[in-house]
């Protein structure tokens, strides 16, 4: 008799997680926000939640988990260990650098490729970026090395806490193996605390450390990518990678699209495209990476946490702000009276402002702030929307 589950989220992971429990001869309903209200209860021999759906939503007396550990629970034989990558900044980046690093490696997560696409084929080894949407789902799936870029105030629209959200991000090393390991950012003083109750070795790097490989990749360039750099190079090296191999991959990695990516210079304008920042720390490393004069787009679904920071960082750099998506009220509440702040409700509208106000040796920088989920589908597509109506210009 075949085995009953339920997919509850149809996004990228949900999809994934019905393909792969149909492959192995289970019987799946699925559920989407779209086909209305959850049923109360939820009546399956186990349960597979999408990131986006709280825990909390679903109501069943059955097995409840991820789409990450159902994908490690039916790894084929033969398959390798998984290498985590978690963090509020700067995971993609170093998920895809450590990727990059160890040759024939799985490499997805929350980033490309769901987890559940690695149970296609045994690969040696799986280098998995981990939300803490992702990471509050595991059970058992035991992560052999670990990285925790930096801790910063995010998705406090799900979390009654701070705290709350940093446990879920400790999740990572609670099946570590043995022989395991944490690697973690040693200026972050959240992180510090963080990977204190860890029972494996805990390798911190500082950006005042010897850094014992040259870093002359423009797409590895600024502090952020120092710190994304050294984390993913500890990584490799304590997997046994060597040291030759690491250094052509920081001098071979391309960089990803939608962080810092220059689109184009048009009469002496950069138009840059940083849609990957979703919350407000993402964007001050942006501001922090360029030098001004800088017209910085901003808004879109925002997450709780104050814009008094950004507002502090673009002072003497940004010459004004173009407010986009549900929070630019408070965007322009938190910049008015020191900037000049321009609504402009949408993207397009906000690009052809833009492109009026913006003279030769200035920056245009989408850096939101924001989530994107109010007028796109993703970070990705706003990302894209803006390189296609920029190219066109």
């Amino acid at each position: 008799m075949s085995k009953r589950a339920a997919v509850i989220g149809m996004g990228k992971s949900g999809r994934a997680a019905t393909a792969l429990l149909k492959a192995r001869g289970w019987d799946v309903t699925t559920h989407d926000e779209k086909d209305g209200p959850l049923p109360d209860p939820v009546v399956a021999d186990l349960v597979v939640l999408s990131p986006g759906v709280p825990r909390s939503k679903v109501h069943t007396s059955a097995e409840l988990i991820g789409e990450i550990e159902l994908a490690w629970r039916m790894l084929p034989e033969g398959a390798g260990p998984i290498l985590g990558v978690t963090g509020t900044n700067g995971k993609s980046t170093t998920t895809a650098l450590l990727g990059h690093m160890i040759p024939g490696a799985f490499v997805g997560g929350n980033l490309g490729r769901p987890f559940s696409e690695a149970c296609e084929k045994p690969y040696p080894v799986h280098v998995v970026e981990l939300s803490s949407f992702q990471l509050e789902s595991i059970v058992s799936t035991p992560v052999l090395g670990s990285i925790i870029t930096n801790l910063q105030p995010d998705h406090l629209d799900r979390y009654p806490s701070q705290q709350e959200y940093a446990a879920a991000k400790a999740r990572i090393f609670m099946n570590a193996p043995k022989n395991g390991w944490v690697v973690i950012n040693g200026d972050d003083p959240a992180v510090v605390e963080l990977a204190k109750p860890a029972k494996v070795p805990v390798h911190p790097f500082k950006l005042s450390d010897a850094f014992s490989f040259s870093l002359t990749n423009r797409a590895l360039r600024g502090d952020h990518n120092r710190q994304n750099a050294m984390a993913a190079a500890k990584c490799a090296q304590l997997y046994g990678i060597a040291d030759a191999q690491i250094q052509q991959a920081l001098d071979t990695f391309p960089g990803l699209p939608h962080r810092l990516e220059l689109v184009r210079e048009l009469n002496g304008v950069e138009w840059i495209n940083d849609s990957k920042a979703t919350n407000v720390d993402s964007s001050l490393v942006a501001l922090a990476a360029l030098k001004g004069p800088i017209w910085l787009i901003a808004g879109g679904k925002g997450k709780g946490a104050p814009y008094e920071p950004l507002v502090t960082a673009a002072r003497g750099k940004v010459a004004g702000v173009l407010t986009i998506g549900n929070d630019a009220p408070t965007i322009s509440k938190a910049f008015g009276g020191l900037f000049s702040i321009h609504p402009c409700e949408t993207l397009p509208k906000a690009i052809a402002e833009a492109q009026k106000l913006a003279k030769s040796g200035d920056t245009v920088l989408l850096s939101p702030a924001c989530a994107s989920y109010d007028q796109f589908d993703n970070f990705e597509h706003r990302g894209d929307t803006f390189k296609r109506l920029v190219n066109a210009l």
